[in-house]
């Protein structure tokens, strides 16, 4: 029994221990934790559901360590950690009040780029005074109360334990004073507090442990990839690791910034191989439009029973434009179609996307004149991971100077915006000197949310148009904005066209990837599923897309073998990461990075190349498996 109670004592006083030493650290920065979780949520958003458990255990951790080193290296430590949390806490809920983010990659690749005037600038700016009656205001309030606490704690402390031992004496008196035996039981139950105290962190250490094993495993398969693309694929998933805390998510933006760095060191050195060898410039204006979140068969141009692409259907009836019938996309996430889509890599290639030169970077090699005018991929505070794993290398500066000569240098609510943009880029003149002109539009197109992608003004389907019992009435609402999305999509194809149908050009239409939007076998879903496993219905609404080129009447008959094979060739098989290909026959680009197995309008066209899917799948083996 002696020995029991020994063993007891010893556990007991090895688990308090770290908070003996460390309690006001542990209670401060729980504190902080806690308001932290609270005070970063969206309008009808909840907290991490086991944010108080595993910042229990986090600090719990953390005060074990401190506990292992000396006193005098101890206290240093614990200031450098105050600071720290403090100062991250500050920037994070800033970021969330300012911006309506919290700390992310692009945010931290931003801070990096920027000068000391800029900084300069932005704190007169954004450091107002309504600052400090948001969210920021109660961190800093929490630090002023921590700091008085530690200037006058001791003093606070030391009648904190005289008021208690004031309290014991007086209820040992009144105790004896009723002769109730020795009063025994005091000293019994002053020696079994710490035991009880221990029990109950035993128990909660327990039951954190247990809630948030699944977050911790999710967190350790996050910080263990190799490349962004698979990092931001992890973070599709159901499972993925919650940030639920200012450090993590810094450490997160910055182990993604050392991704991002190691690939855009590779796409530097990739860059200075370019070589061209001619051009013959055979196409003066090649346009290029990539769409988003297209599902091909909510076009009216590929069957849709709704009038989606009216405009694109009369051009086709007029014989400009030509539907290719077979396309899909290599991916369903954009980032990833977007590192496919630029560079000369294709799908079965040695290597990565990033060992293989940027197409814009070889037009500009070959002496033409390359606009960019996006409506996604421009550096802003609020980005999400996936914006900024796919215009990292878009942004880089000495990257985007080598693909373009100009490049808008803001965003807009709807895409029309973007023509505005190209008609004020144009009136100056930019490339009037070149012989060849390449002009990429990339537009937010169907983007989630749908409602927000076309003006209210411009609205014509409503939920009632649909006849699908089998869906509820929400659900066809949101139909019905996918559909409207598409329709005004449809006038800015048709109004970037207009622009180029007095000229000597040739314009192609990408989208990046497919969209479930309440599909067969998804009659209740919406959006991108992101499974590992692909299924034929998968493949069908958010691999294949619709595809097609336009040719003006000059165009076409100026280069009609070039119109011929366009038309004979659209029925072939083709997967849009070998679209690059394509892109420099169109210039005449003459290249040792150029194969004409991967050009879909070439007489040496490889049609039985595989179209792997999201690099796992075989799509025609799965749709022939049907």
């Amino acid at each position: 029994m002696a020995l029991f109670l020994r063993c007891l004592k010893r556990l007991s006083h090895w688990l308090l221990s770290p908070l003996r030493t460390n309690g006001a650290f542990f209670l401060w920065m729980f504190l902080l934790g806690i308001f932290c979780g609270y005070a970063e949520l969206h309008n009808w958003e909840k907290a991490y559901d086991h944010l108080w458990a595993e910042l229990f255990l986090d600090l719990y951790v953390i005060c074990v360590l401190l506990s292992l080193l000396p006193e005098r290296v101890r206290r240093w430590v614990r200031r450098a950690l105050y600071v720290a949390f403090y100062a991250l806490a500050v920037v994070d809920v800033y970021c969330f009040v300012k911006f309506q983010s919290t700390l992310n990659p692009t945010m931290l690749l931003l801070v990096g780029e920027t000068n000391g005037k800029e900084a300069g600038e932005f704190l007169s700016a954004y450091v107002t005074a309504d600052v400090l009656l948001s969210p920021v205001g109660g961190v800093l309030l929490l630090m002023v109360a921590h700091a008085l606490t530690a200037r006058f704690g001791c003093r606070l402390l030391g009648r904190l334990k005289r008021a208690l031992e004031s309290a014991r004496h007086y209820i040992y008196s009144k105790v004896r004073a009723r002769r109730i035996g020795h009063a025994a039981w005091l000293p019994t139950l002053k020696a079994g507090l710490p035991h009880l105290a221990a029990l109950i962190v035993a128990l909660l250490l327990a039951w954190s442990a247990a809630a948030c094993w699944p977050n911790k495993t999710a967190m350790a398969r996050l910080f263990g990839y190799r490349n962004i693309g698979s990092v931001e694929h992890e973070l599709t998933r159901k499972d993925c690791a919650q940030l639920y805390a200012p450090p993590y998510r810094m450490a997160f933006s910055i182990y993604a910034n050392r991704l991002t760095a190691k690939q855009i060191d590779r796409l530097l050195v990739t860059k200075n191989r370019v070589s061209v060898d001619s051009c013959a410039f055979t196409s003066p204006q090649i346009v290029l439009i990539i769409g988003e979140s297209y599902n091909k068969h909510h076009s009216q141009l590929y069957g849709y029973d709704k009038p989606t692409t009216p405009r694109q259907l009369e051009r086709r009836r007029r014989g400009e434009l030509v539907a290719f019938d077979d396309v899909v996309a290599p991916w369903n996430l954009t980032s990833f179609v977007f590192k496919h889509l630029f560079s000369l890599y294709a799908a079965g290639d040695k290597g990565e996307w990033c060992d293989y030169p940027l197409f814009p970077e070889v037009f500009r090699q070959a002496g033409y004149h390359v606009t960019f005018l996006t409506n996604q991929f421009l550096p802003r505070a609020k980005d999400a991971v996936y914006d900024f794993s796919g215009g990292f290398f878009l942004n880089h500066p000495e990257l985007s100077k080598a693909q373009f000569d100009v490049r808008n240098d803001r965003v807009h609510v709807f895409d029309e915006d973007l023509l505005d943009d190209y008609d004020r880029l144009q009136s100056r003149d930019h490339g009037a000197k070149y012989r060849g002109q390449l002009t990429i539009f990339h537009l937010y197109g169907q983007h989630v949310s749908y409602r927000i992608r076309c003006p209210k003004s411009r609205m014509k389907f409503k939920a009632d148009d649909y006849d699908r019992p089998e869906m509820t009435a929400r659900n066809r609402g949101i139909l019905a904005y996918y559909d409207n999305s598409l329709l005004y999509n449809d006038s800015v194809v048709d109004a970037i066209v207009k622009r180029f149908e007095e000229k000597d050009a040739i314009v192609i239409y990408v989208p990046d990837h497919g969209e479930e939007v309440f599909g067969p076998g998804a009659e209740h879903f919406f959006g991108r599923m992101h499974s590992a496993e692909i299924t034929a219905r998968l493949a069908r609404e958010e691999f294949e897309i619709p595809f097609w080129i336009w040719c003006s009447h000059r165009y076409m008959v100026n280069h009609p073998e070039i119109a011929h094979a366009i038309v004979t060739s659209r029925s072939r098989r083709f997967m849009t990461d070998a679209l690059p290909h394509m892109l420099l026959y169109l210039a005449g680009i003459h290249t040792k990075d150029y194969r004409p197995e991967l050009n879909v309008l070439s007489s040496d066209y490889d049609e039985q190349r595989p179209r792997i899917v999201k690099a796992t799948a075989d799509y025609d083996e799965v749709m022939n498996q049907e």
